[in-house]
């Protein structure tokens, strides 16, 4: 079949979506009868674009499927495969993914961390945290990218999990960092944020709900070029995304206090760091850290969260009042 009227797609469209038409009417606002007559194609009629929008919104399909150059087998993939213009895999050797990052992150990012701190941050105060050889030319441009970062216009969102933090800061089992690396890090960070609204800092608590992926891989978002891109469970390979729907809907849902999950807002973020910092610096516990943050903060419940059910029974509750976002 060509699929040259939009008739002809909509039909298509209904027959491949399995659902019955008082769904389907119901999902466009429609009458159940109107449907019909159009399925039976009791009267040839133009499917108006409105309705075209609205089967593109709900079925996530390209607008591209309506016009009149999309029919017959390009219809079909258009409907029935991932647009290959939206989707495309990033496989280079380390030198090209930090090309890669530099080019798509130039001028601002909005990043969630898999891990705290962000690799930049650790290389800049710690070096060689992993023993691998590199060329003049990689170091170079680490180089390029940590000064990029340290910028302090640089405008940069970054989202960190509290279990990472506190892993990061406490944990004796796969921990890179000394005592006094530690320090110089969440320093470093401090020095960065603290009262600079070019740079936020946003800590969240990735047992307040079901959260996939936000702690395991890095995740960038441009939504100014309505693009993003992952770290893949390859090493070498990112996974770009350009459709404006889904970068839009993910910069949206992290950048709202009420759809984000349950967060440390930017400003109480960096007090955390130094109340962390100072911890450290005279070796108190987790324990005495949560006391802490849960004393001079509004966010100690979600700390609360992130420590064992061991050791929440040896720590005080949450104070009331507390906040989530």
């Amino acid at each position: 079949m060509n699929f040259k009227s939009s008739l002809d797609k909509f039909i298509e469209i209904f027959n491949r979506s399995n659902l019955s038409i008082s769904k389907f009417a119901s999902m466009l606002n429609k009458d159940r009868r109107t449907i019909t007559s159009w399925i039976d194609k009791i009267s040839e009629v133009e499917i108006n674009k409105d309705i075209q929008d609205k089967i593109c919104q709900i079925f996530r399909y390209p607008n591209y499927i309506w016009e009149d150059a999309c029919s017959g087998d390009e219809f079909i993939k258009s409907i029935t495969q991932i647009p290959q213009k939206e989707v495309r895999i990033i496989d280079e050797d380390y030198k090209g993914r930090l090309k890669y990052i530099i080019e798509h992150e130039k001028n601002r990012r909005f990043v969630i961390q898999a891990q705290f701190p962000g690799p930049m941050y650790r290389d800049s105060a710690v070096q060689k945290v992993y023993k691998n050889s590199t060329s003049a030319d990689i170091e170079e441009l680490k180089q390029e990218r940590i000064d990029q970062m340290l910028r302090y216009d640089y405008d940069t969102t970054e989202w960190y999990s509290i279990k990472s933090i506190l892993s990061f800061c406490f944990a004796s089992i796969g921990n890179f960092f000394t005592k006094e690396e530690k320090i110089k890090i969440l320093e470093l960070m401090y020095e960065l944020f603290n009262n600079n609204y070019n740079k936020k800092l946003f800590l969240f608590d990735s047992f307040s709900r079901k959260i996939y992926g936000m702690e395991t891989t890095y995740i960038s978002i441009n939504v100014k070029n309505k693009i993003l891109f992952f770290k893949s469970p390859i090493e070498s390979v990112f996974i770009e995304i350009r459709n404006k729907n889904l970068v839009e809907r993910m910069h949206k849902y992290y950048s709202s206090p009420i759809e984000a999950p349950s967060h440390v807002n930017f400003l109480e973020s960096v007090k955390i760091l130094k109340i962390l910092q100072e911890a450290l610096k005279y070796n108190n516990s987790i324990k005495q850290a949560y006391e802490t943050i849960n004393r001079e903060t509004n966010y100690g419940e979600l700390f609360y969260n992130n420590l064992s059910i061991d050791l929440q029974k040896e720590v005080s509750s949450p104070k009331s009042g507390q906040k989530r976002n």
